[in-house]
């Protein structure tokens, strides 16, 4: 049986009074967005994307996965994106990589990138990287070649909290499979049972749901597979949750299914809340504080049929709360267009569809990525076209004005060695008064098949001292680690560091 869910009155601030929350007939304003390396990025066949500084030089690089078997790795040299991927050793053509993940597997300092096959007869493929200088695939020696798969969403988390980055590999075609890390070798587990889960899966976000300290995983489910949600019961086990939770989704019809999902905060409340993108109508999961979720797409506005495949949260303006920038097409096939969606966050109320079908934006059908690039303080926009000879991967710089993208906080999570592990832990800011006014998670995955090891970004709205809380994962449940009074102008330009204690 399952769960009677709440109604969207008791879950919500009583100023909805369950009516809808933006009125929609104001003409949309155009975000201001400037493309970036146009004719360098417009190469048709751009997949995935995802970032991280390879280099260790402070800055963040861009990683595409395209068509054709081409990994492209753009070097940041001060904002100017240089592609050294085959000097570097990443492949240049060969087997398709469906997804590429960021993730520090040995713990060495330097992040690894693992790019998983697209079609079954094909390995996936991970790059040891070795100081910045060079990438090695070491996937057969880590036992992470994963025959028999049709790769889309591989995310690098510490399922079992040892301090180690295990990997799930979410399976198109057949089973997924999740492989525990011990000692920098890969042995899977659960296999044939459990959160081996035989679904189509295309998307999977790990997240503590029940914050009990154990990141749980939600998988998006194509051809009219129901959804799963696996909870994580810290034994090795995981059981699934999402039908007594009303998050399975299921009578969809064989066209229909789960593409993508993104995690965030969306009204500021301190809990992180779950949008899933569909081949379908899509929905937003609203976590109401007491283990349930409530599917609020309808009331806010983002309940679409889209055909969406990728998404991301993101505060584009700074005002304090996260947008959403949905990847979607329509046509047929071999002729299919863009009609992606930016969703504008109405003060956790709603949201508002900034774009149309002439937007400057509405280029993608694929990844998509928001990342302060250029450590200005505004989110720039990264989005992938795969289809039509017109795609490209395009990158935008957000062209906030310098007193709004100033209004802003970087904050980058380390584990107590100083190295890039901790995917799935939480901060939360506060203001002096206690009142909390963001939430964000480092990213298990979502964008479209792509893991970020980007810094967090808070938009704000005003420069006031906060507080900062981290909430780590660990076996005897959530570590939180506090910082009071931080300067948000100091940190200008960087990112404020914080090392698990």
């Amino acid at each position: 049986m399952k769960t009677k869910i709440p109604s969207l009155c008791h879950i919500l601030p009583a100023m909805l009074l369950c009516q809808p929350a933006v009125a929609q007939d104001a003409a949309p304003a155009e975000p201001p967005f400037t493309s970036v390396q146009t004719a360098d990025f417009a190469i048709a066949g751009s997949l995935s994307n995802s970032w991280a500084d390879f280099d260790n030089d402070g800055d963040l690089d861009l990683a595409v996965s395209l068509k054709g078997g081409d990994i492209r790795l753009y070097r940041n040299d001060k904002g100017r994106f240089v592609n050294v991927g085959p000097e570097l050793g990443l492949p240049t053509s060969g087997p398709e990589m469906r997804g590429v993940a960021w993730g520090d597997y040995d713990g060495d300092g330097w992040i690894d990138l693992l790019g998983g096959a697209t079609m079954p007869g094909d390995l996936s493929l991970v790059f040891h990287n070795e100081g910045g200088r060079k990438f090695t695939n070491v996937a057969p020696e880590l036992g992470l070649t994963i025959p028999n798969r049709s790769a889309r969403q591989t995310s690098w988390v510490d399922y079992d909290n040892d301090g180690d980055l295990d990997v799930y590999a979410a399976n198109r075609i057949g089973p997924n499979s999740l492989f525990r890390n011990d000692g920098g070798r890969f042995v899977q587990v659960s296999q044939g049972a459990g959160i081996s889960d035989p679904r189509p899966t295309v998307g999977a976000c790990w997240f503590d749901y029940d914050r009990d300290g154990f990141l749980d995983v939600f998988l998006a489910n194509q051809s009219g597979a129901a959804d799963a949600l696996w909870r994580n019961n810290g034994d090795g086990s995981f059981t699934d949750v999402a039908p007594q939770l009303g998050m399975d989704n299921p009578g969809r019809s064989k066209e229909e299914g789960g593409v993508g999902c993104a995690v965030g905060d969306y009204d500021n409340d301190g809990f992180l809340d779950l949008f899933v993108p569909n081949y379908g109508i899509n929905t937003l999961y609203h976590y109401n504080g007491d283990g349930s979720f409530t599917n609020v797409a309808k009331e806010l506005g983002v309940a679409i049929d889209n055909h969406a495949v990728g998404a991301a949260w993101g505060d584009y303006d700074n005002d304090g709360f996260i947008d959403l920038y949905v990847t979607s097409y329509h046509g047929p096939r071999d002729q299919q267009q863009p009609r992606d969606s930016l969703f504008h966050n109405e003060g956790g109320r709603g949201f508002r569809q900034v774009l149309t079908e002439k937007s400057r934006l509405n280029v993608g059908d694929h990844g998509v990525q928001w990342v302060d690039y250029d450590r200005d303080g505004a989110l720039d926009l990264s989005v992938m076209r795969g289809y039509t000879s017109q795609g490209g991967h395009f990158l935008f710089h957000n062209d906030l004005d310098r007193a709004a993208a100033k209004r802003s906080l970087s904050v980058t999570l380390l584990d107590a060695k100083g190295r890039f592990t901790r995917m799935g832990a939480e901060v939360r800011l506060y203001d002096k008064a206690g009142k909390i006014l963001a939430t964000r998670q480092l990213s298990t995955g979502d964008g479209y098949n792509s893991e970020n090891a980007a810094p967090l970004h808070f938009g704000l709205k005003s420069m006031e001292a906060v507080k900062v809380e981290v909430s780590w994962m660990a076996r005897d449940g959530r570590k939180v680690q506090t910082l009071r009074n931080v300067n948000p102008a100091r940190y200008l330009g960087k990112s404020l560091v914080i090392r698990e204690r």
